[in-house]
């Protein structure tokens, strides 16, 4: 296996398909959320991932998503904008899960998908990380909050961190570190919006 080749892999960190690699498609702007995030992540989310529906915005090695399907989530719903990069995904979520009824991975550009989704479309986790150094992430964060369940929950990850006050109105940063030059958070509803 060539370098290269080798590079466009990443490994489940946790659940049933812990340890097993993926590929993902070899396109520049792919960033997976390196693993020590993600274990940080999903300790964040040990109690609200089993059985949960979740959006994966910007969906690039769709990394988040398989990890959440791994620990038990009940279904994920990936936006990648690249066609090429949405056939990839389809095709390793097809590999892994064997049921393509617990994930659908859509070729939109992710303010086309939150503008119209299905109201009924609800989610219980958002992970949203946008490509760093864009306007992507002010863009869709006021989009976000009406396709969350009452209790659910956005994961941000960005080059910078997070200022509370770009968060839409009754939101807020609940956990936040970073690692390298990552900055991530988790945000919930405020205890007077819920």
């Amino acid at each position: 296996m060539s370098e290269q080749a080798q590079n466009r892999h990443v490994r489940i960190i946790g659940g049933k398909w812990r340890s097993r690699k993926v590929s993902f498609a070899d396109y520049a702007q792919i960033r997976p959320s390196p693993s020590r995030i993600r274990e940080t992540l999903f300790n964040w989310l040990q109690y609200h991932v089993k059985d949960s529906r979740c959006l994966e915005l910007y969906a690039g090695s769709g990394i988040l998503s398989l990890e959440a399907l791994s620990r038990g989530a009940e279904h994920v719903t990936l936006i990648e904008y690249s066609r090429k990069v949405c056939s990839h995904l389809k095709q390793q979520f097809e590999n892994l899960t064997k049921d393509p009824q617990r994930f659908d991975c859509l070729n939109l550009q992710a303010e086309n998908y939150l503008r119209n989704r299905a109201p009924d479309a609800l989610f219980d986790l958002v992970f949203l990380d946008p490509p760093f150094s864009s306007d992507e992430l002010s863009r869709v964060l006021p989009m976000v909050g009406p396709c969350l369940t009452a209790d659910g929950l956005i994961y941000i990850e960005t080059d910078a961190q997070l200022d509370p006050k770009t968060l839409p109105d009754g939101w807020e940063v609940d956990r936040q570190k970073k690692a390298g030059s990552v900055h991530y958070c988790l945000c919930r509803r405020t205890q007077s919006s819920q």
